[in-house]
């Protein structure tokens, strides 16, 4: 009699340790967190700024609270100032003059406000002088530094920029030929032409104005030293009218009567002659 064959189970043994997808995972969670982390130290390389900028943007990410993380970064991304964020402009000055050297000797002379031609910056002299030499419109050591930290940042702003220059009521000697006009002209072209060498844009200043006395920052104490002083004013950008796109099938819309500057050829009618009262 034949025995049965023994019946033989093959099983097949799994080998899906390294084989299987477990490790995609792990090296993906490992490349992201090195991604992570060299984010963190490109972060904490950047300045103050665009550290508030990004972290504004990850707070508020439409930009609607606050306009940072958005189009408001620092002075040194090229925003448009205007009404609404020149207080902002105002901020990142401020800590910008602050790495100035001999800073704590200049800050009692700075002044920046805000008004409605646009940041007014105004650099007082002292009875000694600050930021010029007494009576001369030579540029001091310590004007000069001020003047082109200053240089830096405005530089970078697509705003038109104004000079000015002031002085006391205190004459020059009887007799002679340069009087606080030329002083007051000659200053702030000075400041202009420096801030042009490490900066400002050759069609980025609008006016350099020299007022003398007649715009006192002391009325009362017209010889107060506080009273000769230059300005900076980093203007409001004018926005260009806006223009209405005709829909289609509608007519544009016809220019002014009589535009400014251009002549017109229509001739004036006559008046009317008025009815004589008896």
């Amino acid at each position: 009699m034949t025995k049965p064959r023994p019946i033989i189970i093959k099983k097949k043994i799994g080998h899906g340790g390294h084989h299987g997808g477990a490790w995609k995972v792990a090296y993906a969670d490992f490349v992201t967190a090195m991604m992570a982390l060299f984010i963190v130290l490109w972060l904490l390389n950047t300045s103050k700024q665009i550290q508030e900028a990004v972290g504004g943007y990850f707070k508020d990410p439409t930009g609607t609270a606050k306009k940072v993380g958005s189009d408001m970064t620092g002075v040194g991304e090229n925003f448009v100032v205007s009404k609404d964020n020149m207080e902002q402009l105002k901020e990142q000055l401020q800590k910008a003059i602050k790495e100035v050297p001999k800073f704590d000797k200049l800050k009692n002379h700075i002044d920046m406000t805000v008004t409605n031609e646009g940041l007014r910056i105004e650099l007082t002299e002292s009875a000694s002088g600050t930021f010029f030499d007494s009576g001369s419109a030579k540029i001091s050591a310590d004007g000069a530094d001020f003047l082109k930290a200053l240089a830096e940042e405005l530089g970078k702003l697509p705003n038109k920029l104004a000079f000015e220059g002031h002085t006391d009521s205190k004459s020059y000697a009887e007799g002679s030929n340069y009087t606080n006009w030329e002083l007051s002209a000659d200053r702030a072209n000075a400041a202009r032409r420096l801030m042009q060498e490490q900066g400002v844009r050759l069609d980025q200043v609008t006016q350099v104005r020299g007022f003398a006395d007649q715009r006192l920052r002391k009325p009362a104490d017209p010889l107060d030293p506080a009273n000769r002083r230059i300005s900076l004013i980093v203007q409001y950008m004018q926005k260009a009218p806006e223009v209405p796109v005709p829909k289609e099938g509608e007519q544009p819309a016809a220019p002014a009567a009589n535009p400014e500057n251009k002549p017109t050829t229509e001739r004036a009618k006559p008046a009317e002659p008025k009815a004589e009262k008896h």
